[in-house]
């Protein structure tokens, strides 16, 4: 049986909501901290943030062996507070930046592939987002 349930990562990043909005959305940092893995980075990433508007990151291994492309169109962009998109396999996210007087708490939620566990998804996409907080705090 295949698992539809949407998975849920969050963190909270000590910066202020508009920091975190322009540090995640703009593609010079994007190509900065959207990865899962030190051996792995992104190389190109665009990103055309209102509704109907279409992002795209190329995500590769470092050591050349593999790439893919990360995108979608976006269905909501509501400025420092929420951003949905439909991945191009039908695939809904939903981003929530929730503004905590110095810090920002992100809720990313997402709805599950079919190909790999839901724990190493859950836990590829919260390294994503664990890489984000500490380029966005140190940045």
């Amino acid at each position: 049986m295949e698992n539809t349930t949407a998975i849920t990562v969050e963190t909270t990043v000590n910066a202020p909501v508009e920091k975190v909005w322009e540090f995640w959305n703009n593609p010079d940092h994007i190509t900065k901290w959207s990865f899962a893995s030190p051996d792995w980075h992104t190389p190109y990433s665009e990103n055309d943030l209102k509704v109907g508007g279409k992002f795209k990151s190329t995500m590769a291994a470092k050591d050349g062996s593999m790439s893919f492309d990360f995108g979608g169109t976006y269905t909501t962009v509501d400025t420092n507070k929420k951003i949905e998109y439909s991945l191009e396999d039908g695939r809904n996210v939903s981003i929530i930046f929730e503004p905590l007087s110095e810090q920002t708490r992100i809720i990313e939620t997402f709805d599950p592939e079919s190909t790999n566990p839901v724990e190493m998804q859950r836990g590829g996409w919260q390294a994503i987002l664990d890489n984000f907080k500490k380029y966005t705090e140190e940045g």
